[in-house]
């Protein structure tokens, strides 16, 4: 027989205190007295309590509400945490003493619950020693990158019963578990005024009957959830209904919830603050722990303070810029500025190379052309630059700023400066279209043709190419910042190498989807003249094999899963367009 609310409380109290008086109950319940007094009434009536203890139809009344287990959710980025996230995951962290997940399993075992299960993704040879030290399960999510939390419970869906969902990286300052739990609930703190979190709507019953993000005066969603073994079953369903759905890789499993919310029957479970903890941000973790960064190993840290002089007690307002493959970067601020962190992507140092990319930043900074960099290191691959606050990036249709951006390629083309790296489109298309063949033949009508232009055109500039100079090669308006006082630098110089000149130009009209009247604009300002016959159509030549290359590039990114979208188009219509063009140039200045 299923046990109403407050007997369920009184019951359970009991178990946990089986001496105890109505007013001991009360205290532990925060049932109100009578409350306490009236259900116990009925607990005895039902042969659930005798002479103020339980009976054994009492203890067993308990054993549908036996918490089965617990899933530590670990999988994620903890991409708001840049840069500490950069080394450890965020439920690794040390606070106050203890490890946050450390801290939650030992409070899961103190309430009874040992059957814990922790699903890992990003660095999850971080999580492996928990095994050996607290005995708890590890389950491997390979997508955590490409799917949201959905996904790790999709892993574990089989094991959900009366299950606890906890986050790797909260802080409960007083134990919130326990051992048996009446109903499915969700975790809450009310906030006084305005604010941005997952705000819920309360019906009879305490039953959640809505949630919207943002809200005023409301009780909000925070820390630990609990299933129960209706609520997991029904969810397991739904779960396994539309995984598979498009529309479901970016969604939290809570989006799934307020989508179904009629039919997943889940109650508010009422917190006074400060009890959950979740630091959305290293400032808000050092108003909790203020030794956390001086207490902290961590590389990153000591790097900065290493370049730029400063403690680690001062640096501040830290938070994520980017995140991707190829740079991992987040804004900090000292005494003495802000600046930018760039740590490496997985994998880049197989892309990258960093030496090369190091020569070219000191002869940025050198020739003026980038005021941003301060320093990396070529071994690492890490970075720290200034950080320009309220810039804007290059518009390539005001004259002025394209007036700028050719100055400062030609700037840089005529720097003498050599690096170790070489770039050319033509080898990197080829590169590309290799790699496609591999997986099957190339399902676009016109690119044997397009491809047998990129050769005619490659062994024509090449007969007539100068020495290499040294190169952006990712040279377009998202690599501008212009400051406030119309300084502009360029930035991010992963792919600068030597190669023909005209490599910029070529990529600066593909990206900023020049027409043809601009491009000669552009050339004006770089040659500071009209441009040649000869240079005209050399570097439309190479504004046809940057859109054929960067199309490659495109084709191999969509068979390999990824969605370019409209690019694909503009990196087609500019290789199919320039090739043919150019090679009509050429042929009749033979005539």
């Amino acid at each position: 027989m299923a046990l109403k609310h407050n007997h369920f409380k009184v019951i359970y109290a009991l178990s946990k205190l089986p001496h105890a008086t109505q007013r001991e109950i009360a205290n532990a319940t925060g049932l109100g007295l009578a409350t306490v007094n009236a259900a116990c009434k009925e607990c005895e009536a039902a042969g659930l309590i005798s002479d103020g203890r339980l009976t054994a139809p009492g203890i067993a009344s308990l054993k549908p509400y036996a918490v089965d287990n617990a899933i530590i959710l670990a999988a994620g980025l903890s991409s708001r945490f840049a840069p500490i996230s950069y080394e450890r995951p965020k439920g690794l962290l040390r606070v106050r003493g203890e490890v946050l997940i450390e801290r939650q399993i030992e409070q899961l075992k103190a309430a009874g619950v040992t059957d814990i299960v922790v699903v890992v993704g990003y660095k999850k040879e971080c999580f492996f020693y928990l095994e050996d030290k607290y005995g708890v399960k590890i389950v491997i999510n390979n997508e955590y990158a490409v799917r949201n939390n959905n996904s790790s419970l999709m892993l574990v869906r089989e094991l959900l019963g009366n299950t606890y969902i906890c986050s790797s990286d909260n802080y409960f300052e007083e134990n919130p578990f326990e051992s048996h739990v009446w109903k499915a609930y969700y975790s809450a703190e009310y906030a006084e005024g305005h604010t941005k979190e997952w705000c819920l709507q309360i019906g009879t019953h305490d039953r959640i009957r809505g949630v919207k993000v943002g809200g005023e005066n409301a009780w909000y969603m925070i820390g630990h959830v609990f299933f129960d073994k209706e609520f997991s079953t029904r969810f397991r369903e739904i779960l396994e209904d539309e995984y598979d759905l498009p529309q479901t890789r970016d969604k939290l499993w809570e989006d799934l919830y307020v989508e179904h919310i009629k039919e997943l029957d889940m109650r508010i479970r009422r917190y006074d603050p400060p009890i959950i903890r979740e630091f959305d941000s290293l400032d808000e973790l050092r108003d909790f722990d203020p030794l956390f960064l001086e207490n902290l190993d961590s590389e990153i840290f000591d790097n900065i303070v290493a370049v730029l002089g400063c403690k680690k007690s001062e640096i501040h307002d830290v938070y994520p810029l980017k995140q991707g493959l190829t740079n991992l970067s987040c804004h900090f601020a000292t005494n003495d500025g802000e600046w930018v962190y760039r740590h490496p992507g997985v994998g880049t140092e197989l892309l990258i190379n960093r030496t090369a990319e190091k020569t070219a930043l000191e002869t940025a900074r050198q020739l003026g052309l980038d005021d941003t960099f301060v320093f990396e290191n070529a071994r690492r691959g890490w970075k720290i630059s200034k950080y320009i606050p309220h810039c804007k990036n290059l518009d390539a249709h005001d004259d002025s700023q394209l007036e700028i951006a050719m100055v400062m390629a030609r700037k840089l083309h005529e720097s003498g400066a050599k690096v170790e790296r070489s770039f050319s489109f033509y080898t990197e298309g080829k590169r590309y279209e290799c790699m496609l063949k591999e997986r099957g033949p190339i399902d676009v009508s016109d690119w044997q043709e397009m491809s047998s232009q990129a050769d005619m055109l490659n062994n024509l500039i090449s007969a007539e190419a100068a020495d290499p100079v040294l190169c952006h090669n990712d040279f377009f308006g998202l690599n501008f910042l212009v400051a406030e006082d119309d300084r502009v630098s360029l930035i991010d110089w992963e792919y600068a190498g030597m190669g023909d000149y005209a490599n910029d130009f070529g990529t600066f009209c593909v990206c900023e989807q020049l027409d043809e009247e601009r491009m000669r604009e552009a050339l004006g300002y770089y040659f500071g003249r009209t441009p040649t016959a000869s240079e005209w159509r050399h570097n439309l030549a190479q504004v046809g094999l940057a859109g054929w290359c960067w199309y490659a590039w495109s084709l191999l990114k969509e068979a390999e899963g990824e969605h370019v979208g409209e690019w694909a188009y503009i990196y087609y219509r500019y290789g199919k367009t320039y090739l043919k063009k150019a090679l009509d140039l050429y042929n009749q200045s033979e005539q």
